[in-house]
């Protein structure tokens, strides 16, 4: 299984040349080769996260693609195709094993509603909460997508975070709004955290791959 991650929060799973693509939104380059994608998973409706466009780019070549959200995103998507999917759920869908967990956005101010999220374990082996920092009851996070940056958090939550978790490994995602230094400052926290119980850090970068 080889994980490839995009600008901000998406990221692309592949499994003998077959794709899940999971949050392609708004601060990500346009998607290309997207075909032989089995599934889309979409954490929560916020546009950084998913816009009509990139879902066209990849309906474009898989129209029997499969999308899983929450209810927010099959509210917001309304005219394409969202299974809606909740804490507990478990689908299969060609190679990938999806597990569903959590159910709302972290809190970003107590003006601001509070929408639908749901975080996705891939094959037992990648969790990715979306915007929340959702622990999988039960379960060995092998490999961690830990948020870096964004208007709902702070460092020091992020390092109770993977603290928490106790990641084999882990690597950045949502750090669109960094500056290199921030990046650099983020990666740092996230590595020490990381490797405090054992874990190795990977500092992808957009388009650079990891084998799991």
């Amino acid at each position: 299984m080889k994980l490839t991650k995009l600008e901000h929060a998406a990221l692309i799973v592949d499994v003998a040349g077959r794709k899940l693509y999971i949050d392609p939104g708004s601060f990500t380059t346009a998607l290309t080769d997207t075909a032989n994608t089995d599934a889309v998973v979409i954490t929560h409706e916020h546009p950084d996260h998913w816009t009509p466009e990139q879902l066209d780019r990849i309906l474009e070549f898989n129209p029997d693609v499969r999308i899983f959200g929450p209810a927010g995103v099959a509210a917001a998507a309304a005219g394409y195709p969202v299974t809606v999917v909740a804490a507990g759920d478990e689908v299969e869908v060609g190679p990938f094993r999806l597990r569903f967990f959590g159910q709302k956005h972290a809190v970003i101010h107590e003006s601001i509603p509070v929408i639908d999220n749901v975080g996705v374990l891939v094959n037992d082996e990648l969790y990715y909460a979306g915007d929340a920092f959702t622990i999988p009851s039960g379960v060995d996070v092998r490999t961690l997508a830990v948020p870096a940056n964004a208007p709902w958090l702070k460092i020091s939550e992020v390092i109770d975070y993977v603290l928490a978790l106790k990641p084999r490994r882990s690597f950045p995602t949502h750090e669109m709004l960094l500056s290199r230094a921030g990046k650099e400052l983020s990666n740092t926290r996230i590595r020490s955290a990381t490797e405090q119980n054992g874990g190795e850090f990977f500092p992808l970068e957009p388009d650079e791959s990891l084998d799991l």
